[in-house]
């Protein structure tokens, strides 16, 4: 029983050592740790390389207990395959890892953020919005494929080499007319940049997620991939059925009207672009905005 009271009194000593000597930047440390182990569970459970870290960890749990029980064989195998873990885990989690590396790229963390957009070219991504929109339940109606891609902080440069450059103002029926049936470019996808109609007749990556419905066709695989691959937006017409679906962040959501997908293409992409900012941008602005009032507070009573 004595052995149980010192095992008990040494732990408790040991609590009262480490919260006494805990520093700041130690909690901090901790919290930090907690954050990303917590942001990489989320990420990796909403993607398909949370299926691939559960057959990571099962190599590992085989790992243990064949070094448990002494089996050399499989010890010996489990051991070779450990070594070039962190070598196969960079090429399975490609995908993963560049989404993450984007997003982090972009985030609200960033010290020099891209800045909001001015107000010129928040009013040439707003119309772009309406006649996108307007084209979309046009083709809608018709039941005219098509497959429109907003680009956003990921320059798509590769994907526009390979269609044909337009870098037009962006009209409805200028997009109707790139997807209309049998016309030259109606086949790829269109690239949306800074409010115009930069490229057409691209060719997207396909999604390589297996667990998507076999119904869903080689447009909305392209479009789910190309919004794997990057932070674009991607709008979907089917040509079966007409249904309109946006695909974000490896995503696709489906059931879209003209009205609808204007009211959430109008959230992505121009209400987000101030969520973005980034923190020295957003500091500098709150000294303008200040700077601004007290002139105007001054003219005022100038007056």
């Amino acid at each position: 029983m004595q052995v149980v009271w010192d095992a008990i009194k040494s732990f408790w000593e040991l609590i009262v050592y480490i919260v006494t000597n805990i520093r700041i930047v130690d909690i901090l440390d901790i919290l930090v740790i907690a954050f990303l182990i917590y942001k990489c569970i989320e990420f990796f459970s909403k993607t398909r390389g949370g299926q691939l870290v559960k057959g990571l960890l099962l190599l590992l749990v085989m790992a243990i207990i064949a070094d448990w029980l002494d089996m050399v064989t499989v010890n010996f195998l489990m051991v070779r395959v450990m070594d070039s873990l962190l070598i196969a885990a960079v090429i399975i989690f490609h995908p993963e890892i560049r989404r993450v590396l984007e997003r982090v790229g972009t985030s609200k963390l960033g010290l020099l953020g891209r800045g909001s957009a001015t107000d010129s070219e928040e009013e040439r991504i707003s119309k772009c919005i309406d006649a996108a929109c307007k084209a979309a339940g046009s083709m809608q109606e018709q039941k005219c494929g098509a497959l429109m891609v907003f680009e956003r902080t990921t320059q798509l440069g590769e994907i526009v080499a390979t269609g044909t450059l337009i870098d037009a103002e962006a009209t409805s029926p200028l997009i109707a007319n790139v997807f209309f049936p049998k016309s030259p470019l109606h086949d790829g996808g269109m690239i949306l940049r800074q409010g115009k109609v930069y490229a057409a007749g691209c060719i997207l990556p396909l999604t390589q997620n297996t667990a998507l419905n076999k119904e869903l066709g080689t447009r909305h695989r392209a479009a789910i991939g190309m919004s794997e691959n990057s932070d674009a937006v991607v709008v979907v017409v089917s040509e079966e059925t007409g249904t309109i679906s946006l695909a974000v962040n490896g995503e696709l959501r489906r059931g879209f009207d003209a009205i609808t997908l204007h009211n959430e293409l109008s959230e992505l992409l121009i209400d987000s672009s101030e969520a973005n900012t980034g923190f020295f941008s957003r500091v500098m602005g709150i000294f303008g905005k200040k700077t601004t009032e007290e002139k105007e507070e001054n003219n005022s009573k100038k007056k």
